[in-house]
Order: structure tokens, then sequence, then C-alpha cells
């Protein structure tokens, strides 16, 4: 970065965090209290919505995560999260968006409360704010401090090492403490209008610019990132333009092979596939959709503070529009960033295996699994590798002086398997490449003086405003939910200070974990996100369609469906770990909506419950949205059959 870069980048952030910080403030004064703080006075207009939904959603849990999925071998199909989203914003509108803001509550859990009672809503409170802590929380501070460490390698500010991974965590949380302790909801409502929106367009610069470095790259380099079934050869990729080359590097049969094989641009996935197969767009992946959308506090808390039912619509449907435009900005650099630069993701890998390595070569007697591309990459240490491995866990296995990677990453495999068996220790996952550092690389490459600052400006933005929400969210759980019905009769002015001061809290324990999900056994951290969600969204979904829906459901399921399915998808993770995690939340939510299902029909309630109604915001619903909400459903739909 030059100067100016520097000097830009601190000024426009700065900025943009006291902006929001005069707007919250300046909303506390007419809307006092845990209203004003926690729900933005219920006054947030629809376009406010919309790109508060998007500046909350998108963070570098997509451009580190997500893009790192598709730099692998996913592609295009890791782009689903944002295409069924798409969907179901649209269903959340109309479904359950009536229902939560015609109850006037301030929570997801409190509308546990009244359908199903104050344990359900405990219950779920517990549980969201100790994953939305150690989860997404932490990996989203993580995910920035990525790219910060990469980005800043080398770079020593007032004392502090920027490429040091846990010196980044610490800068990245405080810095969306600061704007959240003053301003509260409101305050992350008008920053994310502007992040939101810096945010799309920084993505669609960094696009520009890699398709073009793909344009004017070395064919004989390029070759050499093609999927295994594309038949492109050298001369082919010489005299193609970047689109072209684009298509021909990473097109490839769809729905053939395992993880790795067949092309990155399709949005279909063998039943094979670890991470999304096919039969996960039928079932699985609408449910952490409709979970996160529609149920999960950080979200919704936006469209609790809408200023009318009307008004959250709208802002949910243009958040809608704005899903389908994501891709082309986070997964599209993801593939791009593996044909430039497979090299130094191999490098950035090579540094997380040193001390795994080191181990290994001081004789440890650990078992040591590594990845099938590690095994492409460096086969006479993984051949050692597999030899170690066989003999720590007393395993005979021939293996030829020239076992391919595949056989080698089979022999292993099953070393390991046979270690988890006996219950020996596990070293780190030996990795190939760091497809977490695949965007985080593409603006260390690309971006050039007198850009620089706005790019990274608009990323920085983005870490801040989702963590920023996801601390606002924990701390309305923790007082609204917990505190509150602990404590009654608090007066409003003491439920602030309690949020505030528990917000803090959560931020340092985030920022504690948030170092460690750099380690491969998480299996890079989209993924981790997305699994650990499992615990709580099939019950919680099913609990509450019951609840909108089945008016005479017992109330005593609000709290049985949740735990049902964290004991059965912890048991499903345990004893089929192969399984996919998105079927292993199809099965759970078919379970539990058989018992949630078949105790109603045994036990139906005498007389439905009756909800309390909001009087304080108009009820009524938006044709506008109706008719807009429509045309993203063909859009969504048109993007898949050109991807398909």
């Amino acid at each position: 970065m030059s100067t100016l870069d520097i000097i830009l980048f601190v000024v426009s952030v700065v900025a943009v965090i006291a902006f929001g910080i005069w707007k919250g403030t300046a909303e506390a004064s007419t809307h006092t209290g845990a209203s004003g703080y926690f729900l933005a006075g219920r006054g947030l207009t629809w376009w406010l919505v919309g790109f508060s939904l998007i500046a909350a959603n998108i963070s570098t849990e997509q451009f580190v995560g997500m893009s790192g999925q598709a730099a692998d071998w996913l592609g295009m199909a890791i782009a689903s999260y944002e295409w069924m989203a798409a969907i179901t914003l649209v269903v959340v509108a109309f479904l359950f968006l009536p229902k939560l803001l015609r109850c006037g509550i301030y929570t997801i859990p409190e509308f546990l409360e009244h359908r199903f009672g104050r344990f359900s809503r405990t219950i779920m409170a517990l549980a969201t704010m100790v994953i939305l802590v150690g989860v997404p929380t932490a990996s989203v501070i993580y995910s920035g401090a990525k790219v910060v460490s990469v980005f800043f390698a080398g770079t020593v500010v007032f004392g502090l090492d920027l490429g040091n991974i846990t010196v980044a965590c610490w800068i990245i949380g405080l810095s969306a403490a600061l704007y959240v302790y003053v301003g509260g909801l409101k305050a992350c409502a008008w920053t994310d209008l502007i992040w939101g929106a810096a945010l799309i367009v920084g993505g669609g610069v960094v696009l520009y610019l890699a398709m073009k470095a793909l344009g004017n790259a070395p064919a004989g380099e390029l070759i050499a990132t093609k999927v295994s079934t594309s038949n492109a050869t050298a001369d082919q990729i010489q005299s193609a333009g970047a689109w072209e080359r684009f298509s021909m590097l990473n097109t490839g049969p769809a729905m053939e092979g395992p993880n790795g094989a067949g092309g990155k641009l399709h949005m279909v996935r063998p039943l094979t596939d670890s991470a999304i197969p096919w039969s996960a767009l039928v079932v699985g992946l609408w449910i952490p959709n409709f979970f996160y959308w529609g149920l999960n506090q950080y979200i919704m808390q936006r469209t609790l503070g809408s200023k009318s039912l009307a008004e959250g619509q709208l802002g949910i449907v243009f958040a809608a529009f704005l899903k389908l435009i994501i891709p082309f900005v986070v997964v599209i650099p993801g593939i791009l960033a593996f044909n430039l630069y497979s090299g130094d993701l191999r490098s950035e890998a090579d540094k997380k295996n040193e001390s795994v390595i080191a181990e290994f070569k001081a004789g440890e007697k650990k078992v040591f699994p590594f990845t099938q591309n590690y095994a492409a990459l460096n086969p006479t240490l993984a051949a050692q590798l597999v030899a170690h491995n066989s003999k720590v866990v007393a395993l005979e296995q021939q293996l030829p002086a020239n076992a391919t990677p595949d056989a080698l990453f089979a022999a292993n495999d099953a070393a390991v398997t046979a270690a988890q068996s006996k219950g020996l220790p596990l070293a780190q996952r030996i990795i190939g490449y760091d497809y977490d550092a695949a965007f985080p690389t593409l603006l260390k490459k690309l971006l050039k003086p007198g850009l620089t600052w706005f790019v990274l400006a608009a990323i920085f933005g983005a870490v801040v405003s989702s963590l920023a929400s996801m601390l606002n969210s924990a701390s309305t759980i923790f007082t609204m939910d917990i505190y509150a019905l602990v404590r009654k009769n608090t007066p409003d002015s003491s439920l602030v200070k309690v949020g505030r001061i528990s917000m803090l809290f959560f931020v340092a324990i985030a920022c504690v974990i948030a170092p460690m999900l750099g380690r491969p056994e998480f299996g890079g951290i989209f993924t981790f996100i997305q699994e650990f969600q499992g615990f709580i969204s099939p019950g919680v979904l099913g609990v509450f369609l019951f609840g909108f829906l089945v008016p005479k459901a017992p109330r005593y399921l609000g709290w049985l469906g949740i735990l049902v399915n964290a004991a059965l998808y912890g048991t499903l993770k345990v004893a089929l770990p192969s399984v996919a995690f998105l079927d292993r939340m199809a099965i759970c939510f078919a379970v539990v909506i058989a018992v949630l299902g078949i105790l109603t029909l045994v036990n139906p309630l005498k007389e439905p419950v009756k909800l309390p109604v909001n009087k304080e915001i108009a009820l009524e619903s938006s044709p506008l949205a109706k008719t807009c909400g429509w045309i993203v459903v063909v859009l969504t739909l048109a993007l898949y059959a050109i991807f398909w």
C-alpha cells in the first residue's frame, strides 16, 4: 500500500464507523431504552433493511471460506448457498416475518415462550448464544484476520505484527465492538448501508482484475491448474480469451466421481461428494437456509426492527435480489485464484505444514493424516508417512515403489481409520494447498496503489459489520432472553448497560477462539460454520414450522424438538462421519418432524395458543414485494439452468 492508500483506508474506515456512531446516538435520543438500542426503535426502512441484511451476511466468511471452497473441488456448486438463499428470503418475507412482527418480539427465542413456554425459549436462547459466539462470530474474526495477516505479512505497526493471526483477530474484534457498544443496532444498520454497497463494488473490481490477469497469464502455467477431466491443451488456452480460458480450465463432465472429479462450473455434484451432494439440493441445503434467514437472531434482528411489515418485506426481497449477484464477486474469484496462483496457495500450505512435518521427522508416535492433493504434490514424503502410520497402527500394507497419489491417500486413510478405532493420537492434517488463502492472495497480487484502499476498506467493513451484527444479537439474546427473565422489572437503562457489558465479554471469548480455527482439521472455515449450525438448525426449524402452521401442537414440543435434534445430530456425526453434514441435517429434520407430528396427533392441544399482537406498527403485507419476489424466484431458476 502506498502512503496515500494507507491514509485513505484509515480515513474511510474511521469516517464510516463515526457516522454509524453518530446515527446510533442520534436515534438513541429519540428512541431511548431497550427498543432504541436493540431494535433501532423499530424504525428501519426497506433499503436499510436490505443492505443491512447483505452486509451482516456477506463477510470474509464468504470472501475467505466460500472462495476457498470454490478454489478447491466445489467450484460453482458452493454458490447454492447464495442462490437458494434468494428463494428462501422470499418465503421468509411472506411466511415467517408476518408471524414474528405480529408478536412484537425482541428476539427469535422470545416467540417460543409465547407459543411453547419459557423453558423452550431458554433452551433455544442458550444454544443460540453459545453457537453464535463460538462458531460464526469466532469464524468471522478468524477469516477477517486471515485477509489482514496474508495481505500485511511482515508489516509491523506500533510494535504489532499485522502478519500475526492472533494480533489481527484482536484488531478486528475490538473495531466491531467499538461502535456496537455506543450505537447498537441503528449504528450497525447505517454502517451496513455503506459497507454493503462498497462490498459489491469492491468484489466486482477484484473479479474484473482477476479476469484480466487470466487473459494475460502464460498458457503453460494455466494448463497445470485445469480440472482432471478437462481436455483443453496449452495451444487452445493460448489463443482463447479470458472467459473462454476460464471455461476451458474448469469445465468437465458433471456428476462424475468423488471429491475433486468433474468440473468446477456445475451446480450439481454427485452423491459421493462429501460437501454438497445433489441430494442436499433437494432437502439438506434448505434447512440451514431457512434457519439462517428466517430464525437466526443476528439476521432477523434487522427485520424485527422494520418500520412496518411492508417495509420489512420489501427489504428482504431487495436483499434476495442482491444475493443473486454475490457468487459472481465471491465464488468465481475463488476459482480464478487457483488458476492464477496455485503456487502461492501451495506455499501458504507449506507454512501450515511446517510444525507437523517437524513432528513426523522427530519420530512422534502419532498418525499423520494428509489430503489427496498433498500426496500428488509430495509423493515421496507421502509414501514415508504411509509407512510410518501403518507401523504405528500395526497395519500391514504393501504399496509399489511408484504408487499413485490415489493409492497413497487410500492407504493412509486406512491407517487413519485404524488409529481412530484404537483411540491413537492424530496429528494436524497435512495439506497440499491452503484454499482459505485464495481471496487474500488475489488481493495481494492484483490490487495496485490508488485502488487498494477502497477494496480493503470494503472487505474490512464487511468483516466489522458482520461481526458487529453478531455481537449485538448475542448481547440482545443474553439481555432479553436470559438476564431480563431472571431479573424481572429491570429498567430499560439497566438492560442497555447489561447488553453492552455482555457484548464486550462475548468479543473477548470469540477473539480467544478465533486463531485456533486455522487448523486444517476444521475442513475450511465455511464448512466449519455450516456444519456446527446443524446441532440446532434442523430442530429449531421443525419447532417453528409447527409453531407457525400447527395451532394444536403441544407446548412441550418446543424444547423437545431442539434437544432431540442436538442429540441425534451429534450421534450421527460420531457414528457416520462419512455422511455429508447436509444429509445429516436432512435426516435429523425428518426425524424431528416425524416425532413432533406423532406427538401432536396423539396429544393435541384442546385450544390453540393465543399469541400477542403488536399494535405499534402497520401489519399489512406489500403487493409490490410479492411481485418482486416472484421475479427473484424466476431469475434464480434461470441461473440454475445456465450453470446446472
